[in-house]
């Protein structure tokens, strides 16, 4: 099962991943923790990342892209992954679809976690207060939020035309978000 997360800061996408993770038996790779672990290691893409970061630019989409490849050559992505933070934009989404092809791997589904964003803004102001979190305070989520809006409806009208996304109501407890995920990919064991 090869599946992309999309969702709003603070609507759940990390959680569910992990959660999936351990469900399908198959790797979370979120760009986050791939890039920052590429320059941990001194790779070759980690070091190229590393000389854009300092000069306070983002890593291009070719970086990325490589250190994609790279991951989903591992042999543990053979079953499948679950894609958190990519793609972000248009130009990633098609890419991505590109270097799967090149791969000669299938791609299952796109997942949106759909969660109105005042209820967003509450979930996420709650993590400022519990975690002291600076960047959760509701005028930058509603910054993020909107910035998010803008750069992902081309990426959900790509999946959406595409006839790969699925949108699931990203409000209920764990079990009940899981069980709609799982449900829309047709995997029959509900938990809980």
């Amino acid at each position: 099962m090869r599946l992309v997360l999309l969702g709003a800061p603070g609507s759940g996408k990390g959680t569910q991943a992990a959660r999936l993770k351990e469900y399908l038996q198959v790797p979370h790779i979120s760009t986050g923790d791939l890039l920052r672990a590429e320059v941990a290691a001194q790779s070759p893409l980690g070091l190229q990342a590393k000389e854009v970061m300092a000069r306070g630019d983002l890593v291009s989409d070719d970086i990325l892209l490589g250190m994609l490849r790279d991951r989903f050559s591992r042999d543990d992505t053979r079953a499948g992954f679950i894609l958190d933070g990519y793609p972000r934009n248009l130009a990633q989404a098609a890419a991505l679809g590109e270097l799967l092809a090149d791969l000669g791997q299938s791609f299952d589904a796109a997942i949106q976690l759909e969660v109105d964003n005042e209820l967003l803004v509450e979930r996420l102001a709650g993590r400022a207060q519990a975690e002291g979190r600076a960047d959760d305070n509701p005028e930058s989520v509603r910054k993020r939020l909107q910035v998010y809006d803008q750069q992902t409806a081309p990426v959900i009208e790509y999946y959406r035309q595409q006839d790969q996304l699925t949108v699931i109501d990203g409000v209920g407890s764990l079990d009940e978000v899981l069980n709609r995920i799982l449900g829309a990919i047709q995997v029959e064991k509900p938990v809980g």
